[in-house]
């Protein structure tokens, strides 16, 4: 039972951490702080947070834990790779209008006034792709193995709430990018489409005994309802 009550406290504190990255640009929207603020208080933290749970895992009893991280991690860079040739492509034939990396870049290092350069596009990117990382973490905590349609609906979500949020509105497209036509919103989605598929197929292939959160705390509560009457 302890054993179980300490993979579903690290678990938790994960997807905590993990569910950090992706609503620091959301916040910095709403007004709450500056990006460059929130960076340093709150997505340096949930990064070491989420390597510290990592190696502790690797080091302690909870070997699977460690790898089912790391394989969310490295399959959720790996479906950022896709979502990326496609965007590409599809600001080639103009169905997005900029870079939203060279966005993220330029917030995180405040220096909007002045634009972007060779760092604030490094920054910006890496965060792109840590991004990516943690939504690959989250996905694997949550589904385990899952399957190839998880990882596309889970992907599918992301995108629409790109497209709701304040990253559709800080671009200058509008909502669903009514302001900027159908190319946004096809290019959005076939990017994540590319990105679920290539997170859900590589997450089913190395996560082959992994265990979803749901049968982790049906575990948790049977050991528990179990205990008190082997004592």
């Amino acid at each position: 039972m302890k054993k179980d009550h300490a993979k579903l406290v690290l678990i938790f504190i994960t997807l905590a951490a993990a569910g950090i990255s992706p609503n620091l640009f959301v916040a910095a929207q709403a007004g709450y702080a500056l990006m460059s603020d929130l960076v340093v208080q709150f997505l340096i933290p949930s990064i070491l947070i989420i390597f510290g749970v990592l190696i502790y895992a690797f080091r302690s009893n909870h070997h699977d834990l460690g790898r089912q991280i790391l394989v969310g991690l490295v399959g959720g860079l790996l479906g950022t790779v896709g979502l990326e040739v496609v965007r590409h492509i599809g600001f080639l034939m103009g169905g997005m209008p900029g870079e939203m990396p060279k966005l993220l870049g330029v917030l995180i290092l405040n220096r909007f006034a002045q634009g972007p350069n060779a760092l604030s596009n490094l920054v910006g990117w890496s965060y792109h792709f840590w991004n990516g990382a943690t939504f690959g973490i989250i996905y694997s905590l949550l589904f385990g193995r899952g399957k190839l349609t998880y990882g596309i609906l889970y992907a599918i979500l992301i995108g629409v709430g790109f497209m709701a949020g304040p990253a559709a509105l800080a671009m200058g497209v509008g909502r669903f990018g009514v302001d900027f036509g159908i190319g946004f919103p096809l290019t959005v989605t076939l990017a994540h489409l590319a990105f679920g598929s290539i997170l859900g197929w590589y997450v089913y292939k190395k996560n082959e005994n992994a265990e979803s959160i749901i049968c982790v705390l049906k575990a948790y509560l049977k050991s528990a309802a179990v205990s008190p009457s082997t004592k």
